[in-house]
């Protein structure tokens, strides 16, 4: 009784949480919008960072679009990078989570994505991925997200392996890393960030890891967000060269949640995991 009580009142929460959500992205259409400035394109409905924003415009500017989506990290299903392309957009897509309480309150928000979503209770490793391809629609959906803070790095190159060809990535970076050292952590099938290291800042990859792994694949570099946690990349053969090449992104931003809670910038921070092992990209 108190169980479903408490499952009451948090899918109350939830409903209120997207109400809010959808109102926030109702906004979206309303922002001035320089397609060469991708500052311009951030707005949040449910992501976190201005992600909704910028997947709404280079989704807007793809030669063809499937509406589908891969979101690893999906967290509870309303704070991400699909929930608005779920639920708002009606996407089709795969959201995976590995943390079981999280993915099951997800997957009592489906009926309101209307069909084709599906929610996996899933801890991805390099040996699952190939199974977790398998049960995407597409092999080339319109976005993959990835954030699991850790082996973000090994996960993209398994789901690149196994055959994956997002149009658009949207990736998170860790800024305590700097804007030049090409650096991941090392793999480890059990990785848990907040257990790597007292400060939880050993997690991740470099953006200029990011760009150089991403690069090797054949993607353009799109841009980071102002608010330094997320990097977004492009399959050039799906969009305008015209529209790619006239676009100025941000190369780097320090972490505004880092930075404020340890006050100190990037190279400090840094200091902090120097002796950790790290892998050059």
């Amino acid at each position: 009784m108190i169980g479903r009580m408490r499952r009451y009142f948090q899918d109350l929460e939830d409903r209120q949480r997207i109400a809010i959500a959808l109102a926030r992205g109702a906004r979206m259409a309303a922002r001035r919008i320089d397609l060469r400035d991708p500052a311009s394109w951030e707005h949040s409905a449910f992501s976190q960072n201005g992600e909704d924003g910028v997947l709404d415009v280079l989704r807007s500017q793809l030669i063809d679009a499937n509406r589908s989506f891969i979101e690893i990290g999906a967290a509870d299903g309303i704070d991400n990078n699909s929930a608005w392309l779920a639920i708002a957009e009606k996407y089709c897509g795969l959201m995976v989570e590995g943390d079981a309480r999280k993915s099951a309150r997800a997957r009592r928000l489906l009926p309101l994505c209307g069909v084709g979503v599906e929610c996996a209770t899933l801890f991805v490793t390099r040996a699952s991925v190939p199974a977790l391809v398998r049960r995407a629609l597409y092999n080339a959906p319109d976005v993959c997200s990835l954030d699991i803070d850790g082996n973000d790095y090994h996960i993209a190159d398994a789901l690149l392996q196994a055959g994956l060809r997002p149009k658009i990535w949207v990736v998170e970076y860790n800024a305590a890393f700097g804007p030049e050292r090409r650096a991941t952590i090392e793999y480890s099938d059990a990785f848990d960030f907040t257990a790597a290291h007292p400060s939880q800042l050993y997690y991740g990859v470099s953006i200029a890891g990011w760009r150089a792994f991403f690069a090797r694949h054949g993607y353009r570099f799109v841009t980071v967000e102002r608010n330094g946690v997320n990097a977004f990349f492009a399959d050039p053969t799906c969009f305008a060269p015209a529209f790619l090449d006239g676009v100025r992104g941000l190369d780097f931003a320090e972490n505004r949640f880092q930075l404020h809670k340890f006050r100190q910038p990037w190279p400090l921070q840094f200091e902090r995991i120097a002796g950790m092992p790290l892998m050059e990209i």
